[in-house]
């Protein structure tokens, strides 16, 4: 049996246990009990989240664990040095180490992320980055495997890195079937960008919010702007004025972004050749995707399929 180890400090958010309950649901899908959930804190006893509720939690070094995951907190939290002690001896010891959210500081304040790749939360990433100079944080990441090392980024990406451990144990069904019970849209590959594009466009009004819902159930189509301003009963001189006041975009990159998210998702996700990608979400060509992705990203498609699959695959 796999014993998962949860560490929580006070202040700890209640996330992680969302994120810890994907490890119950294995169990109830496999019909066995394959993992032996713990939540453990310095002393053991309540501990207090940050919403105030308390936690009764296990004292450390009780038990062995097979993976042993240290909580983050709405902010930074402040740890004990037995709590930092735990993290170095959990990397020898344990056969995964990992952090939710901005647990991500305590394993390197400990030193475990030295010289590895790391992710937390978006917002506390430049100072993960700016304190710990000897790790490679990628601040873009919903979830980064680096050896024995798991982190993830924050909030409901720490379900994203337990359905990734749940299918390393127990193989992709049982995965699928999990996050099938956790009643998630899908299942977000570890190399997913933390931020959706529509999220980061925030319309206004209903007129330009349904251009844009348009324009994203049809990104194989051109989407000109007298395309999206029919849709939003404008002229194309008056929606794109409004478009650009509401959202700080011309409708072009918008529809950009949207083409970009929606073909960074499928090369995460899928198989499907390059040139397929760009046929369904828009590009009229693989060099046009290319060169879209080397403004967004800084590298071509197949690079961040290489990251995200995990295998080698030739360079554009």
């Amino acid at each position: 049996m796999h014993r998962i180890a949860l560490v929580v400090s006070p202040g700890f958010q209640m996330m992680s246990l969302a994120a810890i309950s994907a490890f119950e649901f294995a169990n109830f899908v496999a019909g066995r009990p394959v993992y032996d959930i713990r939540i453990l804190s310095e002393s053991g006893g309540p501990v207090r989240s940050s919403l105030g509720l308390m936690m009764e939690t296990t004292a450390l070094n009780e038990g062995s664990a097979d993976t042993v995951v240290f909580g983050g907190g709405l902010g930074i939290l402040d740890v004990s040095p037995a709590v930092l002690a735990f993290a170095r001896q959990s990397l020898g010891s344990a056969r995964r180490v990992a952090s939710f959210c901005t647990g991500a500081f305590v394993l390197a304040e400990a030193g475990v992320l030295d010289g590895r790749r790391a992710t937390t939360h978006w917002a506390a990433a430049r100072e993960l980055q700016t304190r710990y100079p000897r790790i490679k944080v990628d601040q873009d990441r919903i979830f980064i495997v680096d050896g024995p090392v798991w982190t993830s980024a924050g909030a409901s990406a720490g379900i994203d890195l337990a359905l990734g451990m749940i299918d390393q144990d127990l193989g992709p069904d049982v995965c699928r079937a999990v996050a099938r019970k956790l009643v998630l849209y899908h299942r977000r590959a570890g190399g997913q960008s933390q931020h959706s594009a529509l999220l980061d466009l925030d319309a206004k009004s209903d007129r330009i919010q349904s251009a844009l819902d348009y324009a994203k159930r049809n990104l194989e189509k051109p989407l000109t702007v007298e395309d999206l301003a029919e849709v939003a009963h404008l002229s194309p001189r008056q929606f794109s004025r409004a478009f650009r006041a509401e959202t700080g975009q011309s409708p072009a990159k918008a529809v950009e972004t949207l083409r970009i998210e929606a073909a960074r998702l499928l090369l995460e996700q899928s198989n499907h050749p390059i040139e397929i990608i760009a046929a369904q979400t828009g590009f009229a060509d693989r060099e046009r995707m290319r060169r879209a992705f080397l403004r967004a990203f800084g590298q071509p498609p197949q690079a961040i399929r290489r990251v995200t699959h995990g295998v080698q695959v030739p360079a554009d």
